[in-house]
């Protein structure tokens, strides 16, 4: 596609105005029961009668949830608009989105409703692209989602950040050691980011929720950003630049100095 074809077709949004790029959540399942209880008792989601799903709908406890990417869309009481599906399979629970807005609104929402104890969450896969609005989309989560190559991304990537945290403690200079990561960092926001990606979440005991969720935030949104500002040809947009916009974007907005 030209670039001229693809200013005259812009890249699919979903009904709230974001881009659509398909996410899934995964949360490990320590009690069905509970979990099957508690999603049955929220307005907001309503059970399909032949699988073990549920659509989750804009509407009752989720009805506050704000959308600043929102121009036209008016919500209609009688015809909630639906936000995702929750599927349990295999001892696990999947929640399935059309957009990271959706995404990074429903793990804090969800994390609210559902008791860790219960199920939690624990990573996300996701696709590194928008879509034309006339372009043959994938069929289901299956077809996008290949366990094993997300995995080999994630071990790749692991590997790679141990190699240089070590090439780090092992610098004879702090000038040395912050040129190794300087470059680590430059490197890494040059690459091709892959087709479908997961983001893991890390967590320790004393974690604040609130960290988690914008470090998620932050995290997609980069990415949601170069795959817009690519799709409209700007080829040379990083990842570090799409990050640096983002910090800014949540801490100006917020007035805080990151900088102590």
């Amino acid at each position: 596609m030209t670039m001229f074809e693809r200013l005259q077709k812009p890249f699919l949004t979903v009904e709230t105005g974001e881009a659509y790029q398909p996410i899934r959540l995964t949360y490990p399942l320590y009690q069905k029961d509970r979990l099957v209880n508690a999603l049955n008792k929220l307005k907001c989601c309503e059970k399909n009668p032949t699988a073990n799903s549920w659509n989750w709908f804009w509407r009752e406890e989720c009805d506050d949830l704000h959308f600043e990417s929102l121009d036209s869309y008016k919500k209609n009481p009688g015809y909630p608009l639906r936000l995702g599906t929750l599927t349990i399979r295999d001892n696990t629970l999947y929640i399935n989105l059309p957009s990271f807005k959706r995404a990074c609104l429903a793990v804090p929402f969800f994390n609210r409703t559902i008791e860790s104890e219960v199920a939690k969450v624990d990573h996300a896969d996701f696709i590194n692209k928008v879509f034309g609005v006339d372009e043959r989309l994938p069929h289901g989560f299956a077809e996008l989602f290949k366990e094993d190559e997300l995995e080999k991304i994630v071990e790749q990537r692991v590997r790679e950040y141990e190699k240089i945290q070590q090439d780090v403690e092992h610098a004879k200079t702090a000038e040395e050691a912050f040129t190794i990561l300087s470059s680590y960092t430059q490197t890494e926001s040059k690459k091709r980011l892959p087709y479908a990606e997961r983001y893991v979440f890390q967590e320790s005991m004393n974690s604040d929720p609130d960290v988690i969720f914008l470090g998620f935030y932050i995290f997609l949104r980069g990415r949601e950003l170069v795959a817009i500002r690519r799709w409209f040809g700007e080829t040379g947009y990083s990842l570090a630049t799409a990050a640096e916009e983002t910090v800014e974007q949540v801490f100006g907005g917020m007035n805080i100095d990151i900088i102590e």
